[in-house]
């Protein structure tokens, strides 16, 4: 069984979902690329689950620019293996940095042992992340500073690079 709820945030409405575990599944922007991809289940609206009072708390504290941790939330993503993968680099991205595809490529390529990892088929499992803000899939741009690729739309990637004190104009390259 699946539920959801609504949190409004300062840069718009966000889908927060969780399992019967009580573990946080999904949380999206509203009209975000892959909205709800992955949940096979019908999820059933629901409000004051204790998984979205921490998740709503852990919001509030970013979105005033407090650094909470990934950790503090119980998180559940749905996906295969290499998605899991990917995702778990995500998490150790620092508050306020970024990284490119190529890197966690590189990353993976390393921990597999392999010479090479495509930085497409990282793309196209950051775009997939179903926990963006927590997961921060935002932290992640293209080559040569391009902020390319963020399922919530660019507009949402700069506001949350931009919270986090990086500064957008004087950095990159918008695509």
């Amino acid at each position: 069984m699946y539920y959801k709820t609504c949190y409004k945030s300062s840069i718009g409405n966000i889908t927060l979902a969780c399992d019967s575990n009580q573990s946080l599944i999904g949380l999206w922007f509203e009209g975000q690329k892959y909205f709800e991809a992955g949940i096979k289940d019908e999820i059933i609206p629901k409000n004051n689950l204790e998984i979205f009072e921490k998740t709503e708390d852990w919001l509030k504290r970013y979105f005033a620019g407090k650094k909470p941790e990934t950790s503090e939330i119980p998180l559940a993503p749905v996906g295969n293996e290499f998605r899991q993968e990917v995702w778990q680099i995500l998490c150790e991205i620092p508050y306020g940095k970024v990284v490119t595809y190529g890197d966690i490529a590189k990353k993976i390529a390393q921990k597999r042992g392999l010479t090479k990892m495509s930085a497409q088929a990282v793309g196209g499992a950051v775009g997939h992340n179903p926990i963006s803000i927590i997961i921060p899939c935002h932290r992640v741009v293209g080559a040569n500073g391009n902020l390319t690729g963020y399922a919530g739309g660019i507009d949402i990637k700069t506001k949350l690079l931009g919270l986090e004190g990086i500064k957008i104009e004087e950095n990159f390259v918008i695509k």
